[in-house]
């Protein structure tokens, strides 16, 4: 689930602020998608605009504006809560997010007492890359009738865990994947986006097989690519339609956009007839 909107310092909505060929808002969605085998929910401010989203992402609005993320946030979880016991809650402007860091967040609801996992990286809280039950709706819903529109307050009303650094790092895949744990690195003004943007792509094995493979463009190889577009441009491949990828052995992509993280594997084939 996502909650997000127009940031003052940024100047515009963040949702559509562009990354790698797509939008932040796509790249957060569809990482969120390969993240988790739920439903995955976007909330917009009443009647905002939101720029293409992945495949079968769904979207609720929020009934009130200006009440900042706890309005979104009870918004989302109510849309989900007859469907899903628990959620990984983020923002939209999340462009290092990995599926390694929302897996191990949203395993520490495997404890049927915990109502909230809110990682607490570098010594901050990130109440907006955290999990969250949906049963906590309704005490969402009255803190913010109450007028308590600080997230960080939920954990004196609910039974919460705050895993630190040191926590998420304990687990493997998190480690080798997000070491520094940008997954909560955010990009609140001009020059974070910036800089953000400038970053090179992550590193992805690619290669090219059956018919595609040639001299110079035979795999694998690792390459730095925030994209599978990138990817296939990094071996000198036009990803069109005779061209599909398998992305991590068994998902199969036809999209370029399709955001890819670090340790991804990538093969690209040509699509058989009919295909």
């Amino acid at each position: 689930m996502l909650a997000g909107g127009r940031s003052a310092r940024m100047g515009r909505p963040k949702s559509g602020l562009e990354w790698h060929g797509a939008t932040l808002l796509f790249r957060t969605a569809a990482v969120l998608a390969r993240a988790v085998t739920g439903p995955v929910v976007v909330v917009r401010a009443p009647g905002q605009e939101l720029p293409a989203l992945p495949d079968g992402v769904e979207t609720v609005e929020d009934p009130v504006e200006g009440l900042g993320p706890m309005q979104g946030i009870a918004a989302g979880l109510g849309h989900l809560r007859e469907r899903a016991p628990g959620a990984f809650v983020c923002s939209t402007d999340l462009p290092f997010l990995h599926p390694a860091y929302v897996r191990c967040v949203l395993r520490g609801l495997d404890d049927p007492a915990v109502d909230l996992v809110l990682p607490t990286v570098r010594g901050f809280r990130q109440p907006l890359a955290a999990a969250y039950r949906t049963t906590l709706t309704t005490l969402i819903e009255a803190q913010v009738e109450a007028g308590n529109l600080r997230v960080g307050s939920l954990v004196e009303h609910c039974t919460a865990v705050q895993p630190d650094d040191s926590a998420l790092l304990a687990d493997p895949a998190v480690a080798a994947t997000d070491p520094a744990l940008d997954s909560v690195r955010n990009v609140n003004t001009p020059e974070e986006y910036e800089r953000a943007r400038s970053r090179p792509g992550p590193d992805v094995r690619v290669e090219c097989v059956g018919a595609l493979a040639r001299a110079g463009r035979r795999g694998p190889r690792t390459v730095p690519a925030a994209s599978l577009g990138e990817a296939a441009s990094a071996v000198d491949l036009a990803f069109d339609r005779h061209v599909v990828a398998a992305v991590n052995g068994d998902h199969i992509v036809r999209d370029p956009r399709l955001p890819l993280v670090a340790g991804d594997t990538v093969a690209f084939r040509a699509t058989a007839a009919g295909d």
